[in-house]
Order: C-alpha cells, then structure tokens, then sequence
C-alpha cells in the first residue's frame, strides 16, 4: 500500500461576495500545483447557498480538480472512497 497525503481545506459560504470568487481561483491554483507533488492529493471540502452566485469560478476549480466535494458527497461516503481508491494505487 503507498502512503498519501491529503491536504484538506474545508469551508462553507452562506452568502455571496468577491471572497468566494477569489478562494476558488486560489484553490484552482493549488489544484494545479499539488499535482506535480509526488504522494500529495488535493482535497476540498465546501458548500454553502453563496455558490449559488459565484458556478462560474467554482466550475473553472471543478475543471482541474477532481478532489472538490460538499457536505452530501460526505455524508454518501465519497471521502471513504477516495481513500481506499489512493491507497490501492
């Protein structure tokens, strides 16, 4: 079995502003540079109705992250997955 790193940021938005648009272009850029780190995985947990007004941004993250979830990919056991797919590899 390999051994991973997650590196997990989590957070949740409750209402709209320029903060949002700014955390997912800053996280896009993590995504991307994390993936040049041997052993090391991306991982973002956020939710919240403030998305609702910024799926432009959040959509470009989406795009070159693969590891982004919410609070129902949680609780549908998609971390348990993750895991156990990176350490078979």
């Amino acid at each position: 079995m390999k051994s991973m790193i997650y590196a997990i940021e989590t957070n949740f938005y409750a209402s709209r502003g320029s903060k949002l648009n700014e955390i997912a272009r800053s996280y896009k850029m993590i995504a991307e540079e994390s993936k040049n780190i041997k052993n090391v995985k991306f991982v973002w947990i956020t939710d919240g109705k403030g998305w609702n007004f910024a799926k432009r941004n959040l959509k470009e993250t989406f795009d070159v992250l693969d590891t982004i979830y919410n609070i129902n990919d949680i609780e549908n056991g998609e971390l348990d997955i993750l895991f156990r797919n990176y350490s078979k590899k």
